[in-house]
């Protein structure tokens, strides 16, 4: 048995704090979900850009889900504990979504990139069976790449303390509490984050700059204000994302856990699944539209 740390100290700050990741987890939950339900009733978002942000909503249900109701779970009931095979299989899930997310986030910068940049060859390109392909590969890539490091970590002895020093079970503060040796597996771990966050980082990165570079050509300045604004706020959660994991994870040594990397880990676990339905889809106006008419529809077809 392990025993989890909590955010908070005092009384009041676990009221606070349980309450607002009450509401976080309700209104990312809601969020994602209606981009699901939206994309999938309405034909005129039967797009792979829509295909790819429905997948990412599933994909933000799932993480934040990963982490969170045990968190909430420990807060109400006291009970900190959780279970060895409990936490690897946390830790199992929350590698393989963030994982997946990566790879996710960049296929859709990449789509992007087909979309304003080479538009001839989007369609030729973009296909239906192209983009069912990337999906698959994004998801089987992110669940097949975890499992090395798991495996690893379920063979080390655990015979010291038995506190965890995070929220949930993260790599680094598990493998400080192993009482052999951690080295190649911190080695493996260090080696698998690198390849995936730096390498899905550098192709999002320069997809959105080949993107920025494009806007910026563009003749009508209301044309480049209207993509500017969707580019930077696209930009702005593709840097909290990978930054904070890149600072956690790419690191040679992680056996170090500090407070500061609690408070970073909130924002990719946390805060991140929370933005993205806001930024990538509701602040859309096809979305919005295609809200409305799923609205007006259901309240047409309602029985009365």
């Amino acid at each position: 048995m392990f025993i989890l740390l909590q955010l908070w100290d005092s009384s009041n700050g676990h009221i606070v704090f349980t309450t607002s990741f009450i509401l976080i987890y309700i209104l990312t939950f809601s969020g994602n979900l209606i981009i699901i339900i939206i994309c999938r009733v309405e034909k005129t978002l039967h797009t792979p850009m829509y295909f790819f942000l429905s997948h990412l909503a599933v994909l933000e249900m799932c993480y934040i889900s990963v982490t969170v109701p045990k968190i909430l779970h420990n807060s109400i009931s006291g009970d900190k504990t959780i279970s060895f095979v409990a936490c690897l299989t946390q830790l199992y899930f929350f590698g393989s979504l963030g994982s997946t997310e990566c790879f996710l986030l960049a296929i859709m910068a990449y789509d992007r990139y087909l979309a304003v940049c080479k538009p001839l060859h989007y369609h030729t390109v973009m296909t239906s069976r192209f983009s069912n392909c990337l999906v698959g590969c994004c998801w089987s890539s992110g669940f097949f790449s975890t499992m090395s490091s798991i495996l690893l970590i379920s063979t080390l002895h655990f015979c010291g303390p038995n506190q965890i020093q995070h929220f949930f079970c993260d790599i680094s503060p598990l493998l400080k509490l192993s009482c052999t040796n951690v080295h190649h597996t911190e080695t493996l771990i260090f080696l698998l984050a690198s390849v995936i966050l730096v390498g899905s980082c550098a192709v999002t990165l320069l997809s959105y700059f080949r993107i920025l570079s494009t806007v910026l050509a563009i003749a009508s300045s209301a044309g480049r204000g209207r993509a500017s604004s969707t580019f930077a706020s696209h930009l702005t959660v593709v840097t909290i994302y990978y930054s904070t994991m890149i600072f956690v994870y790419v690191r040679p040594n992680t056996g170090n856990a500090s407070s500061f990397n609690k408070i970073l880990s909130v924002l990719y676990t946390i805060l991140t699944p929370l933005l993205n339905p806001f930024i990538y889809s509701l602040r859309n106006k096809e979305v919005q539209g295609a809200l409305t008419k799923t609205i007006e529809r259901a309240f047409l077809y309602a029985p009365k």
